[in-house]
């Protein structure tokens, strides 16, 4: 049986909840699993008896590094997967240490924020990022040279790995992320309970969305919206949504851990952002039986192109096209048909024992090349 151990330096967010599910799965079909990380904020009780606490909150904090290595040594496990990029950086330090090691798994679940879409794509002339983030994009690149394997939740990403960061193809798979099962709720009539939920960061694009709602003729007089999430640009969105047509219209929630349930109680989920790779928040939706708005940004166009239903899909940052759009999806004349297409799809291709299956096969490949250590 193999032995796997994940790492994470977050309690929060995308990397947090596909391991807690990821986890849960594994160790419920009998694999012997465990986390080191901090207590996750969300579904943690998924994690009982399978978490072993630890702190790596700054990635130059060299002695907390060196703490998580000894950690996941002391375990023994036969994989090591790092499920964030700080993550990613520690477990790189095991490659180099003597005797027997573990094989050296990463998930590269997205760029950093200032990384554009046309820059991501390798459009011709497009803008670039910041000194800065060249830098860690470059360190990106040799953590994914050192560890054995990086996984991509989108094809566009490896894409980009390799055609911009030149990581051998060799050393990239592609395996979609995992969701929580749900029970499809279409929407019983038109779509006019939206949800947003995410960070409230400018690259998630909540001011974009505000400004689509504000132009005339496209919130029908009993559309509303609620966004589920915290961060910077929160004081500046709850003043665009007290003026009209928005006023009592927008509900804000800050942070919650239940987003499922709030998914399940909307009609549609709306995402403008203008990066992402495989949001989890769209999958969620499309577990759930919702339509779902976005912007043609990484994976998500893949995700949500489902034969014979309508695709609402917008460029990153246009604020027009994205007012178009959902003027379309308050209109659709049968969203519930288009929640039942994507909730089938996310049953195929998010379902959790389907993410463990790609994973496992990944585990097993490696393992034997990569000298497991022996068990006591």
């Amino acid at each position: 049986m193999t032995r796997i151990a994940y790492l994470l330096t977050q309690d929060r967010g995308g990397p947090v909840d596909v391991t807690v599910r990821l986890a849960a799965t594994l160790a419920a079909d009998g694999h012997d699993v465990r986390v080191f990380g901090p207590v996750p904020a969300r579904d943690a009780s998924l994690l009982d008896g399978l978490h072993e606490e630890l702190a790596v909150a700054d990635k130059e904090d060299l002695a907390a590094a060196g703490r998580a290595r000894a950690a996941l040594r002391a375990w023994r496990p036969d994989v090591v997967h790092a499920q964030d990029r700080r993550a990613g950086l520690v477990i790189a330090g095991l490659r180099f240490a003597r005797g027997p090691r573990p094989a050296l798994v990463q998930t590269y679940h997205g760029v950093p924020d200032d990384v554009a879409e046309p820059w991501f794509r390798g459009s011709r002339g497009a803008a670039g990022p910041s000194a800065y983030t060249r830098t860690v994009l470059a360190a990106d690149a040799v953590v994914a040279r050192v560890l054995d394997r990086t996984i991509v939740p989108a094809s566009a990403m490896g894409t980009f790995l390799r055609r911009r960061l030149r990581v051998p193809a060799g050393r990239l798979v592609h395996v979609d992320n995992c969701v929580s099962p749900a029970s499809p709720s279409p929407p019983r009539g038109p779509v006019r309970h939206l949800v947003f939920a995410g960070l409230l960061v400018e690259r998630k694009g909540v001011l974009n969305l505000l400004a689509a709602l504000s132009v005339p003729g496209v919130l029908p007089p009993d559309a509303r919206l609620t966004v589920v999430g915290d961060g910077p640009e929160r004081a500046e969105a709850e003043q665009v949504a007290r003026q009209p047509p928005l006023a009592g219209r927008v509900a804000f929630l800050g942070f919650r851990p239940d987003v499922p349930d709030l998914l399940a109680s909307a009609d549609a989920l709306v995402l403008p952002s203008t990066m992402e790779q495989q949001p989890l928040v769209v999958a969620e939706a499309m577990a759930a039986g919702k339509p779902v708005l976005a912007t043609a940004t990484g994976g998500v166009p893949a995700m949500l192109d489902v034969p014979g239903g309508p695709v609402f899909l917008a460029p990153p940052g246009d604020v027009p096209a994205l007012a178009d759009r959902l003027r379309a999806l308050f209109a659709e004349p049968d969203p519930a048909r288009l929640g039942r297409l994507l909730a089938e799809r996310a049953h195929t291709r998010y379902h959790p024992e389907v993410c463990a299956r790609r994973h496992l096969d990944l585990y097993d490949e490696l393992t034997p090349s990569c000298r497991p250590a022996k068990h006591p």
